[in-house]
């Protein structure tokens, strides 16, 4: 019964140590994905003034050294004149507001077959009867490793 038992704390022994690799040959992903509106072509550029009733085509470029997963668009107010902390370009501020019927745009795609480059492009329809004023434009990119990118811009809605 010993001789059993000695033999299985050793085959499990051998078990585990032919189940260990070299982490070294392992790819790993260390980069973050990259994200830019500063591209000819971005959009929409730091304070930028959309009008309501129109449609806009919202465009940034993302990239990464292995595959792209998902990215995300997010519009909410900046009636409270709050910051994000990867906004370069100040712009001027309206005076401090109350909501009432503010724009949200909080929308999530994948990205599929996982590209290193992928130029987002999203269709967004500015209600008629959204609150004018100050706004952020937040996109981010994940790649498939988890790596995630973001990156902001003031923008003002118009009459």
């Amino acid at each position: 019964m010993k001789f059993i038992l000695k033999f299985n704390y050793v085959f499990l022994l051998l078990l585990f140590l032919a189940s260990c690799s070299d982490s070294d040959s392992i790819d790993k992903d260390e980069e973050k994905p990259v994200i830019t509106i500063n591209y000819d072509g971005g959009f929409p550029q730091a304070c930028e003034q959309l009008k309501r009733g129109e449609t806009y085509i919202f465009k940034v470029l993302a990239t990464d050294n292995q595959a792209l997963a998902s990215y995300s668009l997010n519009i909410h107010n900046n009636f409270d004149h709050h910051t994000h902390d990867d906004q370069d370009v100040n712009c001027a501020l309206d005076d401090k507001k109350d909501a009432i019927n503010p724009l949200l745009v909080n929308e999530n795609y994948a990205i599929e077959g996982g590209p290193t480059s992928y130029e987002i492009e999203i269709e967004v329809i500015i209600p008629n009867d959204v609150d004018t004023g100050d706004y952020h434009c937040a996109y981010s990119v994940t790649d498939e490793t988890g790596w995630q990118a973001r990156t902001s811009v003031d923008i003002k809605i118009v009459e």
